[in-house]
């Protein structure tokens, strides 16, 4: 157990050393890379008003994706009556999406426990 922390520490210590080298340089290539991106002044103001474009501009498209959901729903409950005309594949893409709302549920309630198992805090 000993030399496996020793080990750790060793690869985290590289790990650091190597940050401290690169960082520098790679975040001035990522701030020349997406300059356009930039706001310049960066003034609270600028900052406020970027958010709340970004809110009301989110807010818009809210009837777009209401449209698509009710298309995909349509799309749902045509399967549906048509059920003799089921491929597999069709029912294996059903199953997995089913799996991985479940999977997203238990694990959003694992991460609003505090990351227990139990519920309870140790």
């Amino acid at each position: 157990m000993a030399s496996k922390l020793k080990s750790l520490q060793s690869k985290a210590c590289q790990a650091s050393q190597f940050i401290s080298r690169h960082g520098n340089v790679y975040y001035k290539q990522l701030l020349e890379q997406n300059k356009e991106y930039i706001q310049e002044p960066a003034t609270i103001e600028k900052c406020n008003l970027l958010s709340k474009q970004l809110f009301y501009t989110r807010l818009a498209s809210i009837p777009g994706r209401c449209e698509a959901l009710k298309k995909e729903l349509d799309y749902v409950k045509q399967l549906w009556r048509n059920k003799k005309d089921l491929k597999v594949e069709d029912a294996g893409i059903a199953a997995l999406f089913g799996l991985e709302i479940y999977a997203w549920s238990c694990a959003g309630e694992i991460v609003g426990r505090g990351f227990t198992f139990t519920g309870y805090y140790v």
